[in-house]
């Protein structure tokens, strides 16, 4: 199998990078040093009560996550918005095309270098995870569906910056657009559902009583299903399912209202991780065809420069 030459490179480029060494040695720094706290406060506990609170251990276990995810979700974009407008900027995307390198192959070796570095500093996180096998409460099954959550929102956001990447000519563009989509996504498609539940809860009168019960629950409609593209939201359907805070399905209904069972709702997170990766397949076609069809305007516009060139110097 031919190694993609981009990749190889980008690769290569990212293991002589000292900035790479840094950043892994303080963020695994940082996890060490939380998981070394929580577990001397537990023992601190145990000397105290002569009772182990496993629960701690979850909550060890929901921080670096969640910490881990919202790593995802900050430099993923940063790292693919400027892949292909950067080499725009420097000049170098025309040679590139000029080799045998096919548009499809220039934003797959993009996106797979950026998929490497990410995993790496996702994988960094896994030894400091391992703590709570020692303590029972997540199995194995659990880890593998975590590390496959996180895997498709790194394909998912990954695909959407070298998208705008391949569309906007400046990585400053490329990455405020990337940003604000991604906050769409993210906050935007929540933040649409708590409004329409607001609304329909005006309008109902659905309103909490003093216990904190209410007699009829208000309702976003088929805005829910709007979060099904919603990285976030599936990740944290996927903890709380682990971690057994509540059941999966009843997360997602407990936020903007309940409604009768369907297949989506009881395959939620099946169905959303493959709506990424449709979509990031998606955002994969628009930056090839990005790449392709501004090609041929740059090289129109050289040859017209060096026309006028050549006039001026024969006159």
């Amino acid at each position: 199998m031919k190694r993609n030459p981009i990749y190889k490179r980008e690769a290569m480029v990212s293991a002589r990078s000292f900035r790479l060494a840094l950043v892994l040695m303080i963020f695994s720094g940082i996890l060490a040093v939380v998981a070394l706290l929580n577990m001397y406060s537990t023992l601190a506990q145990v000397r105290l009560t002569a009772e182990i609170q496993y629960t701690s251990f979850l909550d060890l276990f929901l921080f670096i996550t969640i910490l881990e995810f919202a790593m995802l979700v900050l430099i993923m974009p940063a790292i693919t918005a400027g892949s292909i407008s950067g080499e725009r900027e420097r000049q170098t995307l025309e040679l590139l095309m000029t080799t045998e390198l096919t548009p499809h192959e220039i934003v797959q070796g993009k996106l797979m270098g950026a998929l490497s570095t990410m995993g790496l500093l996702v994988a960094s996180g896994f030894p400091i995870l391992g703590i709570v096998f020692v303590y029972g409460g997540v199995t194995v099954p659990d880890i593998g569906l975590l590390i496959l959550c996180y895997m498709v929102a790194a394909l998912f956001m990954g695909s959407l910056g070298i998208a705008c990447s391949a569309i906007c000519r400046k990585t400053t563009m490329a990455t405020v657009m990337t940003y604000a989509l991604l906050g769409f996504l993210v906050l935007g498609t929540y933040g649409i559902n708590q409004f329409v539940w607001y609304l329909n809860g005006m309008q109902t009168d659905t309103y909490l009583t003093a216990a904190g019960q209410a007699a009829e629950q208000a309702t976003s409609g088929g805005f829910l299903y709007l979060l099904l593209a919603n990285p976030a939201s599936t990740f944290l359907l996927v903890i709380s399912g682990m971690t057994g805070r509540e059941p999966i399905t009843e997360a997602v209904t407990s936020w903007f209202g309940s409604r009768s069972q369907n297949w989506i709702l009881t395959d939620w997170i099946g169905i959303s991780l493959l709506l990424q990766v449709v979509c990031a397949a998606l955002f994969f076609r628009v930056a090839v065809w990005a790449v392709r069809v501004r090609k041929t305007p740059a090289r129109r516009k050289n040859r017209k420069k060096f026309t006028v060139a050549d006039d001026r110097k024969i006159e």
